[in-house]
């Protein structure tokens, strides 16, 4: 087959982003390999490579160790743990898979959240002879958050328990509990080896009290339809093209809802607005016609938008529909999952980058710091590596404040240190603060103005306020 007839295969099939997340020598990695090797997706010199550093390792005797397909720095190898987030792709008949194999140790949950953030499902591996882990919590917790709602419970090592149903089901049954209270909607439980391939690709003839599916049919299969939600036209400024004076387009992607040539839109956060001109499909620009447009603009469409009148608008705003404005505040709620070894400092400045917009911001209170064993709510001063907790962020000028669980490109952002330029913490938007929530000012005409201060100027008795 030719990479054309390759590639038209495999153009219409449906994508499914998964990660493989838990306690440390949970078998994360063991569990892609095997899959990846029982599905006949790994290329004859990775294998040979697998096999050559299996019996340098010799982690598991003579056989391969499937860990080696996956884990791809040299001090993973040498430590038998996963460090980095490895994603890997392949495709089965009826879908496409982009893995994230993410750490399981403590010092590298932030690795395990830059994985999780763009998962449909989560598969959450438990050793079946140590059952629920503090990690098993934590990756929970972190899962819930970052709103996923399918999650595979894929208690592994079966064969080390001698492939106990009663094992499985005390798990499960501990596993539901933790479930309820974070409120995981759809839950799969498998029990399997990964090491010798029980309920990976086929199933297993040592569980033949497990009447479901192996995980990989199950993941061929899962409605992973999300609920229909009504979304609104969010359209981050990425930038301002501007190559002559007659034309001025606005270039970005739609994260989210639709707009029609002859909308009318507001840019915030001034709160100016404009009926749109022409939305320019970026395919379709041509050395000779610029101006080639299309009628309707929706989400992942990367587009170029013109608008009648000239307001302005910068790089960092956000365009949307007039008649669904979202909140604007410099005050708002957010959860932060803290990603550096330095601790966070109450009242200091970091960059905040959400979206296309890079500003100034601090973070003013702790409202409380999340115990993951316990799920009670701390009171602390500070915030310690990969600490998760609900702050109070008062940043320099205000924002579009989507909450995340709304919308997830405009409700999360990142936090940058100033003097290292690092990444020290993700967060997601809760809500406005009550303290100070803001409202969009209105732009009033020259005839409103004339109007207000000729009413003020005569009738006073009408206690006009002036605007």
């Amino acid at each position: 087959m030719d990479i054309e007839a390759y590639l038209k295969q495999h153009e219409n099939k449906d994508m499914l982003r998964f990660l493989t997340c838990g306690s440390v020598d949970d078998g994360k990695s063991t569990l892609i390999g095997r899959m990846l090797y029982d599905s006949k997706m790994v290329f004859e010199d990775q294998l040979s490579a697998a096999e050559s550093e299996s019996k340098k390792y010799g982690t598991t005797g003579e056989k391969i160790d499937m860990a080696l397909l996956v884990d791809g720095l040299q001090s993973e190898r040498e430590q038998g743990i996963t460090i980095d987030v490895a994603y890997r792709f392949f495709a089965t008949e009826n879908r496409k898979f982009i893995i994230a194999d993410t750490p399981g140790h403590e010092q590298y949950t932030r690795n395990m959240v830059t994985g999780a953030s763009t998962a449909d499902v989560a598969i959450i591996l438990i050793d079946a002879r140590k059952g629920i882990l503090t990690q098993t919590r934590r990756h929970s917790f972190i899962v819930s958050l970052l709103g996923i709602e399918h999650v595979i419970v894929a208690i592994n090592k079966m064969d080390l328990v001698d492939f106990s149903q009663e094992v499985f089901n005390e798990i499960g049954v501990a596993y539901d509990k933790l479930a309820d209270k974070l409120g995981i909607k759809h839950k799969y439980y498998i029990p399997l080896s990964a090491l010798n391939g029980d309920n990976v690709v086929n199933i297993s003839e040592s569980m033949s009290w497990y009447e479901g599916k192996p995980l990989l049919t199950l993941l061929d299969t899962m409605d992973i339809t999300k609920e229909q939600k009504a979304e609104q036209f969010r359209f981050p400024v990425q930038y301002v093209n501007r190559p002559n004076l007659d034309f001025r387009g606005f270039c970005g992607t739609v994260v989210s809802g639709s707009i029609k040539v002859g909308d009318e839109i507001t840019v915030l956060p001034s709160g100016k607005s404009a009926k749109i001109k022409s939305i320019i499909n970026a395919g379709d620009i041509t050395e000779n016609n610029l101006y080639v447009t299309t009628q309707e603009a929706f989400r992942d469409m990367a587009v170029t938008i013109m608008t009648e009148e000239e307001i302005d608008i910068s790089r960092g705003d956000m365009l949307v529909h007039s008649n669904a404005l979202p909140s604007v505040s410099n005050n708002i709620k957010v959860m932060i999952v803290w990603m550096d070894e330095k601790p966070m400092e109450l009242h200091r400045n970091y960059d905040i980058k959400r979206a296309t917009t890079i500003l100034s911001g601090s973070i003013e209170k702790i409202n409380y710091k999340i115990d993951v064993n316990t799920f009670e709510r701390m009171q602390v001063e500070r915030l310690e590596l990969n600490d998760i907790a609900s702050c109070r962020m008062v940043l320099s000028r205000p924002i579009a404040a989507d909450a995340y669980k709304e919308n997830k490109p405009t409700g999360s952002f990142i936090v940058i240190d100033r003097i290292t330029n690092n990444t020290v913490g993700a967060g997601m938007i809760v809500g406005l603060s009550r303290r100070d929530n803001d409202t969009i000012k209105k732009e009033y005409t020259i005839e409103e103005k004339e109007l207000n201060a000729y009413v003020r100027k005569h009738f006073p008795e009408w206690d006009c306020k002036a605007i």
